[in-house]
Parts: structure tokens; C-alpha cells; sequence
């Protein structure tokens, strides 16, 4: 394994003030004024800033854009300050962002209302993985490439993850930035230390963080009959399996491509159905039924909880609340077999909506989150904003640096839930799915039940290119 460069205070998670709670939908009623605004010095550094840069060009006729989703870019309720790029776009451009709030399951279907009643709707989030290549096909998207320049310096981090994403020809997923968030293994170091156990993050350290290292972990310390239980979280098996190097859906050449059979998706597929043999996975075994309990982090009667670091994008209250003071996170364990150490990658991404008022607009508020992203005296206030908002430590912002850093440099991007809903149901089904033999079904049953199926999307999406 390469080691990474472990600079504390440098290229962090912006992603997290912008991603939303996968789990959660929109409150009832909007409230687009910011529910805490950064300090006026802090604006004013950023205007400056902003409005010195020539990387920052241009001026808007046009100052709104109109976001449709069911979470906020502006300042909501979880403690998030107003993020940097939104006030870089408000300083620079005297931009704002009006907000179209939904629900997370009928964030489509609203969309497509507002698409046939010429709302003007402008941009809508991506980085969910379930609205490309899908929109794209159906007309809800546009292309981008008359608004945003990938050649750039602004873009020049990200032209290849944009790139890898092109359909038809064109640039349809806007990727502002690639990240390593998207699945975590959560755990408390103070049960770690109390059951006589390596610190996971020592191990990676040392290059000793693989598959068998985390099941030898399971081995030691789990114990049903005692309450000690080994891993709990909910669709976590896809950010595991992304450690092969291999989605199970990928891309290339600007197509589809079913790997299903390949050997490294069935060796991780194996292995997870003998992690649910020895009952090292909670969900589903003895007493502990089906509800998701991460608080047994906390209380020490759980040991990985696999996730995306969003479950520690609140206010230290509350994810010390769930997780314990001791909380701490490593990167998914490496596969031995594979060449690099792959990530599960997240990318903040955003799309331009069919008949938007603003694509002009959106374009200079994207340039402004690259900006973000790549200006250091902005990239310094952003971190020191996180910091005060969320009270994480330098270490954990090291650690989420270095994922961050691992994920762009070996990024895994999966098509599978981007292609219909009809396909992401058949993946997803915990009876012949992806995640079925954490539940108990041979892999090789599964493959069989469902390949032909899946490679019919795959060949009609396909199709579907001029």
C-alpha cells in the first residue's frame, strides 16, 4: 500500500455539509434563510478572496438558481453553517440558491411535474448514484458542457472522474469533487481496548487493515449469548464489495458493463456469505431482530458499523450521543488480491435539469464549489468551520483526509442503482441480490437467478445512445 500524505487541516469534507442523510426526507415547510450564517470577518475574507481569483470569471444577469431536493444547500438544522462554496456564489456573484423542497422517494416524481409544468427548475443532486445514467435516458437531464469548462484549472482535479461519467457523447453528471465518505467502518475505541483488540486505525497504518484482519476481529470479539454482536447497518454490502476494485455495474468507454461473474465480485460474495455462516452479521441473528441499532456502538455491544460518514456530520452531541466519545472510523478493510487499495467512492455531483430557468448560473455556483476545493485560504476557513460546527478531532479529519485522498487517486464509481428502478430492485433484493448472502443465499445461486435479467437493462440502456 502506498502511504498517503496525512496532512490534518487540508481537502476535507465539504461533501459531508453538503451531502444529504440518505435516509431521511424533507421536513414540511421551507425555510430558505440561512439558520446560521458565518461570522462577518469569515464572509468578508471569502469576498475577497473571491473577487481577487481570476480563476473566477464573469458576472450573472440571472442571480438565482432553483434546487429541487429534499435537503438544503443553504444552512439547515443539523448544525451546518452556510457552506463555503453557497457563500462564495453569494460574494462573487450575488448569487442564491431557492430551494424546492420534496421528499427523498418522490424527489422524481416531483421533478418530472415540474419539468412538464415549465417550472424552470435548474439543477438537481447526483451523488445519490440513482440519477445517472437514468435521467439522462429519459430527457429529465442536459448536457453541461456549454456551462462549465473541464479543461480549466478549476476542473482540472476532476476532468477524469467527469470524463469517466460521459453518456451519449456528452457530460450529463457535473462532479464537483470525489470523495472516500462513502462507507465507513465506524467502531468505539474503548471496546476495542476493553476486549484486548488492535485499533483498526493502527492496523491500516501499517499497511495490516485486509479482510482476514477485520474477520479475525469478528472472531475474537463477538459473542451473541453475551450481547457482543459484529456488524449492523443497512445496505452496507456494496461499500465492502467496492474494496475489490470491481462495481458491479461499471462503465466503460461510455457503456454499461455487467460485472456479475467477474472472480473478484464472487470472491467478496463468498466471503461475505461466510461472515453470515459464523453470525459476525447482526441484522437478523438471535435476539437482535431486524431494527438497525447503532447506538450499541456506544454502549459497546456492537463492534463495526459500516457507513457513510454522514453518521457523523451532526453536532458532537449527537454523534457522541450514538456512537460514544471513543468513536472512531478506518477505510473498508483492503482485498488482498487487488493491485491498489481500492475505496468506496462518493462524489458531491450535480445535474442540469431539462428546461432549467439558469444553467448559466449553475454553472458559475459549481465553479464556485471547485473554487472551494482548490483555494487554499478558502479550503482553511472551510476547514475551521467544520471543526466548530461538528467538534471533530484532528485525527478523525486526518483519517477522513486520507480516504478522501485513496478515493481520488483508486476511485470505484457503480452504475446499479443509476439505470431503472426495475434494476435496482433486482439488485438490491435481499432474496437473490447483491446483499443476499449476507442474508444467507449462496452466491452462485443468486448470479444464476438474476445475470440475464440485469444484463437486459444493461443492453437496453446501452441502446438507447444515438
Amino acid at each position: 500500500m502506498k502511504k498517503y500524505a496525512r496532512t490534518a487541516l487540508c481537502c476535507l469534507l465539504a461533501t459531508i455539509l453538503m451531502t444529504p442523510l440518505m435516509a431521511c426526507g424533507g421536513t414540511e415547510e421551507s425555510d430558505t434563510t440561512p439558520k446560521k450564517d458565518m461570522a462577518t470577518e469569515t464572509r468578508e475574507s471569502l469576498a475577497e478572496l473571491a473577487k481577487t481569483d481570476e480563476r473566477l470569471t464573469g458576472e450573472l444577469e440571472n442571480k438565482t438558481i432553483k434546487w429541487l431536493s429534499d435537503w438544503d444547500i443553504n444552512s439547515d438544522d443539523t448544525g451546518k453553517t452556510t457552506p463555503i462554496e453557497l457563500a462564495i456564489f453569494q460574494e462573487r456573484y450575488g448569487g442564491e440558491v431557492e430551494w424546492y423542497q420534496t421528499t427523498y422517494g418522490a424527489r422524481y416524481d416531483n421533478l418530472a411535474n415540474y419539468i412538464n409544468s415549465d417550472e424552470g427548475i435548474d439543477f438537481f443532486y447526483g451523488g445519490n448514484w440513482d440519477a445517472f445514467p437514468k435521467g439522462a435516458v429519459r430527457g429529465m437531464f442536459v448536457p453541461y458542457d456549454d456551462y462549465i469548462d473541464l479543461d480549466s484549472e478549476l476542473w482540472a482535479d476532476v476532468k477524469d472522474a467527469n470524463d469517466a461519467m460521459m453518456w451519449d457523447g456528452s457530460h450529463y453528471m457535473a462532479v464537483v469533487d470525489v470523495t472516500g465518505d462513502y462507507c465507513a467502518i465506524i467502531y468505539n475505541r474503548k471496546t476495542i481496548d476493553e476486549y484486548g483488540l488492535e485499533d483498526p486505525a493502527e492496523l491500516f497504518e501499517d499497511d495490516e487493515w485486509t479482510w482476514d484482519a477485520f474477520e479475525e476481529m469478528l472472531s475474537e470479539y463477538v459473542d451473541t449469548s453475551q450481547e457482543r454482536y459484529g456488524i449492523d447497518s443497512w445496505y452496507f454490502e456494496s461499500g465492502l464489495s467496492a474494496s475489490t476494485g470491481v462495481p458491479y455495474i461499471g462503465m466503460e468507454d461510455g457503456k454499461l458493463v455487467n460485472n456479475l461473474r467477474n472472480e473478484a465480485i464472487e470472491d467478496y460474495q463468498n466471503w461475505m456469505y461466510g461472515l453470515w455462516q459464523s453470525d459476525y452479521i447482526a441484522l437478523g441473528v438471535g435476539d437482535y431482530g431486524w431494527e438497525s441499532r447503532d447506538y450499541y456502538i456506544g454502549e459497546g455491544k456492537l463492534l463495526f458499523y459500516p457507513c457513510g460518514l454522514w453518521a457523523l456530520g451532526n453536532s458532537k452531541d449527537q454523534w457522541s450521543t450514538t456512537f460514544g466519545e471513543d468513536v472512531f472510523f478506518v477505510p473498508v478493510p483492503r482485498y488482498e488480491k487487488a493491485d491498489e487499495y481500492y475505496m468506496p467512492t462518493s462524489v458531491n455531483a450535480y445535474l442540469f435539469v431539462k428546461g432549467g430557468d439558469n444553467p448559466e448560473g449553475v454553472g458559475k455556483f459549481l465553479d464556485c464549489f471547485r473554487f472551494s476545493k482548490i483555494s487554499e485560504g478558502a479550503q482553511a476557513i472551510s476547514d475551521q468551520q467544520f471543526i466548530e460546527d461538528y467538534e471533530w478531532t484532528d485525527e478523525m479529519i486526518e483519517m477522513k483526509n486520507t480516504m478522501n485522498e485513496m478515493a481520488l487517486e483508486n476511485p470505484v464509481f457503480d452504475f446499479y442503482n443509476g439505470i431503472s428502478t426495475d434494476m435496482t430492485k433486482v439488485l438490491d433484493n435481499s432474496e437473490h441480490g447483491v446483499r443476499a448472502t449476507s442474508r444467507g443465499t449462496p452466491w452462485n445461486e443468486s448470479v444464476n437467478a438474476i445475470y440475464d435479467q440485469v444484463q437486459g437493462y444493461i443492453d437496453e440502456a446501452n441502446e438507447s445512445q444515438n
